[in-house]
Formats: structure tokens, sequence, C-alpha cells
């Protein structure tokens, strides 16, 4: 697991819960905008071990209701479903964040009960996907999978997007909201 940042406590990440949030490494766009744009190649320093981290939340149970696990693209992580059990084993519940394009990596989570809140990015509408998520010719049909996905699967979850100026017109919201 390769930790890259935390957020020792939050009230905004996780809706209703005080968190932490826990950024790792790796990820499978280049959008222009990215805040978190140290992490995306997952490479370089870890910030922490993933025993130092289990060991940061064994001293914050009571304190905190929660992990965010944050990116990044957190389901990149081979074993991510290992890391979210030993999370929710020390009694935390556990909201993801992710860019969808790996719906069987969140199918298998969802099936395994590992998850308790998804916030899903919807980078813009399917025709500007590729531009704005900084892969060329990328196909968007992975992320309609993993909508469908969320919206069946009973687990709480919200769609959100980073709206960017040079990036979004009013017509490309009317497209992700619909």
């Amino acid at each position: 697991m390769h930790i890259g940042g935390l957020q020792k406590m939050t009230l905004l990440d996780y809706p209703g819960k005080v968190a932490c949030t826990v950024f790792l490494s790796g990820c499978n766009y280049r959008c222009p905008f990215c805040h978190n744009a140290e992490l995306l190649e997952g490479k370089g320093d870890h910030l922490m071990t993933e025993e130092e981290f289990l060991t940061f939340l064994n001293k914050r149970v009571g304190l905190l209701d929660g992990v965010c696990i944050t990116g990044g693209e957190p389901t990149l992580q081979p074993d991510l479903a290992d890391f979210i059990a030993r999370v929710r084993g020390m009694g935390y519940a556990v909201k993801l964040d992710t860019n969808g394009t790996r719906p069987d990596r969140l199918a298998a989570l969802i099936d395994a009960g590992l998850l308790d809140y998804v916030a899903m990015d919807i980078k813009n509408s399917r025709e500007k996907y590729p531009l704005t998520v900084g892969v060329a010719g990328f196909d968007p049909a992975v992320i309609d999978e993993s909508i469908a996905l969320l919206r069946e699967s009973g687990v709480a979850h919200e769609f959100r997007t980073t709206v960017v100026r040079e990036l979004h017109t009013v017509e490309d919201i009317v497209a992700i909201a619909q």
C-alpha cells in the first residue's frame, strides 16, 4: 500500500462523520486540474507504511468515526480490499473516493461489504471525457458501468464534478446530470 498523504481529521470529506483522509498514490488519469498531482505516478517516498497508518488509527479509536480513502485512484492498489478490511476491523466506517474506472474492483468491494459510502467523480460529459481526464481515446463506458453499479448497490453514494471554467460549459453540466 503506497500511502502518499494523510489528513488527520476532517469534518468535510465524509458526510456526517468525523474522519481522517488517507491519500493513496497512483492514478490512471492525468486531469489538467488535479489537486493531488504529486500522487499520480505512485512513486517516491511513502508518507507512512500501512502498519504506521493502522497504529495511527488505533490511537484514534473513539475519536474518529470513519476513514476516507482517496487518491490518486485507490482501486489501482492491488491490496485495497485487505487494507479496507483491516480498517473496518478496527470499527471504522469506510468511504471510498473513486474515478469509476475500475467497476470490477468497485463491485468486489461492494460485494464483500467493505464500503459504507462511495463518492464517484464524474469528470465531464461523455464527449469531453478524454480531454478532461488527459487520456486520449478514453472510453467512458466503464464510467457508465460504475454509475449503474452504485445506483443498484444499496451503498450510500454521491456523484460529484469538479467544474473547471476552461473544460466545462453549462451544456456539459446538464449532460452530466442526465
